[in-house]
């Protein structure tokens, strides 16, 4: 009778053991584990691919020549760089023969909001944007010359608004609005 009786404790025994101590084990702290390192692989699989898609752009990034990256950095600049501009657009009024009175940026906090707007989610774009006014002097021709000279600049701009005073002389008097862009 002893030789039955101690099978079936030893198997209630290794029964209690499975429900008490290695189920809650397996099923408890060892499959969080388990989680997280397929977690950690899934994160070291996409940090892998992110490396080789930033290795292929720097690549291609070094493949453009410097002539080329000084070009696009004109034509679509990092920074507003107002002094600058200011000094590029009275340069070219005086090669055209307009004599500007007066430039002021214009609302570039109320432009930033309204490209905040403008994106869904309230998501800011790559690209900001801020208004300059300016009055100028000058017979028509120079005005033409003058927005001709926007026109072939290497830098991206929208003339807004043109506004134009007549007079007897043949100086006119011009208000303008241009919007300038530029990357964050």
């Amino acid at each position: 009778m002893n030789s039955r009786i101690l099978p079936v404790f030893a198997l209630m025994l290794a029964v209690g053991m499975f429900f008490v101590y290695v189920n809650p084990m397996w099923s408890g702290s060892i499959a969080e584990t388990k989680a997280e390192i397929a977690a950690d692989d899934q994160a070291l699989q996409t940090a892998q691919q992110y490396a080789a898609q930033q290795s292929q752009l720097a690549a291609a990034r070094d493949g453009i020549s410097q002539a080329d990256r000084t070009a696009l950095a004109t034509f679509l600049p990092s920074s507003v760089d107002n002094v600058g501009l200011i000094l590029d657009l009275d340069a070219l009024a005086a090669r055209s023969g307009l004599s500007v009175t007066s430039m002021d940026v214009a609302g570039a906090a109320d432009q930033s909001k309204k490209d905040q707007e403008s994106l869904p989610g309230g998501q800011v774009g790559p690209v900001a944007s801020v208004d300059l006014s300016f009055a100028a002097s000058g017979p028509f021709s120079a005005l033409e010359t003058f927005l001709t000279g926007l026109e072939k600049s290497a830098r991206i701009l929208d003339v807004k608004d043109i506004t134009v005073k007549g007079s007897d002389t043949g100086v006119y008097a011009y208000q303008m609005t241009i919007t300038l862009y530029w990357l964050r």
